[in-house]
């Protein structure tokens, strides 16, 4: 059986592939880094994945299941390819095909960080999206912003200070002056 294309968003695709019978063509499509949803055979156990952007479902299937299947995995690859960390409602971040489970707190500090990526957020603003009911003290931030460094940079992510400013997420790569 052929492998079955599904278009979901704008350019975003992912490919279903019948399974175990097309595993080459599963192993390929890994290899280049493509969302893939598994239609696994009905009588076959279930498929071991490690893979951000891969999913499966066992046939048959309804079209509800393989949909919301679908758009998972072009969110998770939306967020892998477009150079841009992704954070989901559950408090996981994902970045290049990696990902890392936030505390609340420190999922509240990075949705900001997250919405100016590559830019400068103050320090006011991040004390109002951590604590919204009323902003900690200096020392409270500072130490959340060092537990959330520790977390992201295995991603390939850092997150700079701007002295007098506030601070700055982006790719580990990225640098700029003035910035540490």
């Amino acid at each position: 059986m052929e492998a079955i294309r599904c278009f979901y968003r704008r350019r975003m695709d992912v490919v279903m592939v019948p399974w175990p019978t097309q595993e080459v063509h599963r192993s390929t499509l890994s290899s280049v880094r493509r969302p893939r949803l598994l239609l696994v055979d009905p009588d076959v156990p279930a498929p071991r994945v490690t893979d951000v952007l891969e999913d499966w479902v066992r046939l048959p299937a309804n079209d509800e299941d393989v949909q919301a299947r679908v758009a998972t995995l072009a969110a998770r690859s939306e967020s892998s390819t477009n150079g841009r960390p992704g954070l989901d409602a559950d408090g996981v971040l994902r970045y290049d095909g990696e990902l890392v489970a936030l505390p609340p707190l420190e999922a509240r500090l990075a949705s900001l960080l997250l919405e100016r990526f590559a830019a400068v957020v103050s320090r006011d603003g991040l004390g109002r999206a951590g604590w919204p009911e009323g902003p900690p003290g200096r020392n409270a931030l500072d130490v959340h912003m060092v537990r959330l460094r520790r977390r992201v940079q295995p991603l390939g992510l850092s997150i700079k200070t701007v002295r007098g400013r506030g601070y700055l997420l982006a790719g580990s790569s990225s640098g700029a002056k003035g910035v540490t």
